[in-house]
């Protein structure tokens, strides 16, 4: 029989394999009093952090790094609190931190609560009719969406993945689990202004959010099947992760073996190293080895 997972289960693995590559980037330009040189260095130092820890074979290294650039991004917070590029920086690591590294649920969910802090500072500081997004009514919370412009995506994308941080790590409140359809109406706006954001990243967020449960049970897993297959083509298929959650969430989910196997031996086959990629494959590598193996008892 399928295995049907809790909405806590599910964001727990979907924080660990999906997000750690992408909420790493520390963004450091703009800050108070600093000169133009002062400004352009930093945002090349933030670039070339973020490339390198995204391009990083080995996870445990970025694992001990992380921890300094936590310390890094609340100093200047607290030079310029404003600062809605700064806010969202913190909220993204550590969200990343909270979701991907930390095993304790306590201190999980304190370093979640923290990055969904910055995050709701942040949307506010960006966009002061968004500062109560999330505690609207959905009626109420889809007429603020609707009047969202390509100027706030970047804002609204942080935002959402943060709050999918909050949600994983307070899966055991059902009132966290019922804010799912908002991050999912996010991340629907947001690839309606641009459907190849972050090279495909939110499909991907989408084809795990409608492949969580069996058509009976609401879930909607032909789309999520093309919302992955949308994520695999826009990264030109280096995003081995989206091939892994593929198999993972909708191949499972439709007790498709042929599409799982097929999917999980192309990942072991393909070089991890890419681009802005090669973190997040070295973990679908090995994430594609432990489903191979638990599929043969799972089908």
């Amino acid at each position: 029989m399928l295995g049907i997972r809790s909405a806590g289960d599910f964001y727990l693995e979907c924080r660990r394999l999906v997000l750690a590559p992408l909420l790493i980037a520390v963004v450091m330009a703009n800050l108070a009093g600093c000169s133009i040189y002062v400004s352009s260095a930093s945002e090349r130092f933030s670039r070339n952090l973020s490339s390198a820890i995204l391009n990083q074979k080995d996870p445990e290294t970025v694992k001990q790094g992380m921890p300094a650039y936590l310390l890094l991004v609340d100093s200047m917070i607290e030079g310029d609190p404003q600062n809605a590029s700064l806010l969202f920086s913190g909220s993204r690591l550590y969200s990343s931190y909270a979701g991907v590294f930390v095993d304790d649920g306590s201190r999980s969910r304190n370093l979640s609560q923290k990055a969904w802090d910055l995050a709701v500072r942040g949307l506010c500081s960006h966009r002061k009719g968004y500062c109560q997004l999330h505690q609207m009514p959905y009626d109420n919370f889809e007429k603020n969406l609707d009047s969202a412009t390509v100027a706030d995506v970047e804002s609204l994308y942080s935002y959402s993945v943060a709050w999918l941080g909050w949600i994983q790590a307070h899966s055991d409140d059902v009132g966290a689990t019922s804010d799912l359809p908002k991050v999912t109406a996010i991340m629907e706006h947001i690839v309606k202004f641009e459907d190849s954001y972050d090279r495909g990243m939110v499909h991907l967020y989408l084809g795990v959010l409608s492949s969580l449960l069996p058509p009976a049970l609401g879930g909607k897993p032909e789309v999520g099947r093309a919302h992955f297959e949308k994520a695999i083509s826009l990264s030109k298929e280096k995003n081995l992760m989206a091939k892994v959650l593929y198999a993972e969430r909708y191949a499972r989910l439709v007790f498709d073996q042929d599409l799982h196997d097929r999917l999980l031996r192309s990942v072991l086959e393909l070089d991890p190293e890419a681009p802005g990629f090669t973190l997040m494959n070295v973990v679908a590598k090995e994430k594609a080895q432990e489903l191979l193996k638990s599929g043969k008892t799972y089908f």
